[in-house]
């Protein structure tokens, strides 16, 4: 009778699967019911009409965000002129997660990311760290996402910091009450996000590019100048690992096994291009952004979180900043619903399996949204937004989306031969990184962090009644 109910919720809950978050959300409605079977019936397929460019577009749509316009910031004033390097060495960590992730998802073609493969794949309590490890990496995430885009609109106003927190909060209480309502970010809402997206980063580095030049070979040099108290190494990985979180929409591909032709050539295909234009375009905002301003214009604490608009107000074109807050603005709006959809699905789906107390388990009367699950979520969210420090919690969302892709790499490595699309080793160096980079974030982030995860297991040993996976 369990999966006969959790079949009926997950067909009046199909429409919303489509906009969850963007980056490899686990946990999304129906986990109780495709449990049973790893295929849906064929008239519920979807039509396969995505080629490599459809599904490039689509991985574009879902990375590019509060990575660039915020962290970016961040981890130059980690690094210096060196976040360059960082972030490609985060496109290449994450260039092996997302293979993993493609080879999982053709293997097991279900809804609940890295919370599904720990459970088939490793053990339940790895299924269950996932979801956690996602529930808070995501969570921070969009607190940033909330932070950003206060710091980002408060500029274009030219309105007192003072508001930044409160404008925060506001923003996800906002939005938290928009999912609520049932509505959804469709695809020509997240179509116009996209180019408004693209059109302020194009912006920025076209116009920004001659006051680069001129000031690039004082800005530039020395190309390894970490923060204080810290070496050239150390501050490198740190930022590198707060770059890769700029990276980890790829994960959106990985889901896209339905509706692709081709899906093994294309979505391997697709994950590496999207990547490689990712990491392209944000070497070339990192390089505009430090050479015409510097890191320390870059990263000023007081400017953190909109680095990108206050490097531009040194461009020669007037409207470059406010053209490039605009599009901040509406990029991490779009984050931000997408986390809230997509973290209150996880929620829903531990809500389920009893991973997490069956009060967000459940549907409201009509059966299209998990009140408890939202609300629960928007709370968090404010509550990690109250923080206030971009800097804090982007480095709790990088360390802990770091663990989650270590057991996406770790189920990986335990596909039988015949599943696998690429050769183990692959796996092997995406487990090494994401664990070498994790522990390069902050010492009391990684510490807490370490804790909080600990501490949810052991619970969950000591309270979930014995049943099988």
């Amino acid at each position: 009778m369990a999966s006969v109910r959790a079949s009926s919720i997950n067909r009046s809950c199909s429409s919303n699967t489509a906009s969850l978050d963007s980056s490899d959300a686990p946990g999304t409605v129906g986990v109780a019911s495709r449990m049973a079977s790893e295929s849906p019936p064929e008239q519920g397929r979807l039509r396969r009409e995505l080629g490599v460019f459809g599904a490039v577009m689509m991985g574009l749509g879902s990375i590019v965000g509060t990575g660039v316009f915020v962290s970016l910031g961040v981890a130059a004033g980690i690094a210096g002129p060196a976040v360059l390097l960082a972030i490609v060495i985060g496109a290449f960590v994450a260039s092996f997660n997302g293979l993993s992730s493609a080879q999982l998802a053709a293997d097991h073609p279900v809804s609940g990311g890295t919370y599904e493969y720990g459970y088939r794949y490793l053990r339940p309590w790895l299924g269950f760290l996932a979801g956690v490890t996602f529930l808070l990496a995501k969570s921070a995430s969009a607190a940033t996402a909330a932070l950003g885009f206060a710091g980002y609109l408060l500029g274009l106003l030219g309105a007192s910091d003072r508001w930044h927190v409160p404008l925060a909060v506001a923003g996800v209480a906002a939005l938290t009450a928009v999912v609520l309502a049932g509505m959804r970010r469709s695809n020509a809402v997240n179509v116009a996000v996209v180019s408004v997206t693209m059109l302020g980063l194009a912006t920025f580095v076209v116009s920004g590019a001659p006051t680069a030049i001129a000031n690039g070979a004082a800005n530039l040099s020395p190309f390894f100048a970490p923060e204080p108290d810290a070496t050239a190494l150390s501050a490198l990985l740190n930022a590198s690992a707060l770059m890769f979180v700029a990276f980890t929409g790829y994960g959106r591909i990985a889901t896209l096994g339905e509706e692709v032709r081709e899906p093994k050539r294309t979505i391997p295909t697709a994950i590496v291009v999207a990547l490689i234009v990712v990491a392209v375009l944000y070497v070339l905002v990192g390089v505009v952004g430090v050479g015409a301003v510097g890191t320390g214009g870059l990263a000023a604490v007081e400017e953190r979180v909109a680095p990108l608009a206050t490097a531009a107000r040194a461009f020669v074109f007037a409207l470059a900043s406010p053209v490039v807050a605009i599009a901040a603005v509406t990029a991490m709006l779009g984050v931000l619903l997408n986390l809230v959809l997509g973290l209150s699905r996880v929620l829903l789906a531990m809500g389920r399996r009893g991973d997490a107390p069956r009060v967000f388990g459940k549907l409201d009367p009509a059966g299209t949204t998990p009140t408890a699950a939202v609300v629960a979520v928007g709370v968090a969210i404010a509550v990690l937004a109250l923080v206030g420090d971009v800097r804090t919690t982007w480095s709790f969302s990088a360390f802990t989306v770091l663990v989650y892709y270590a057991v996406t790499n770790l189920a990986a490595l335990a596909l039988p031969p015949k599943a696998r699309m690429f050769p183990r080793w692959l796996a092997g160096l995406g487990l090494a990184g994401c664990l070498g980079l994790a522990f390069f974030v902050e010492p009391g982030v990684w510490l807490v962090g370490t804790g909080i995860l600990a501490v949810a297991v052991l619970l969950r040993a000591a309270f979930k009644r014995p049943r099988s996976a």
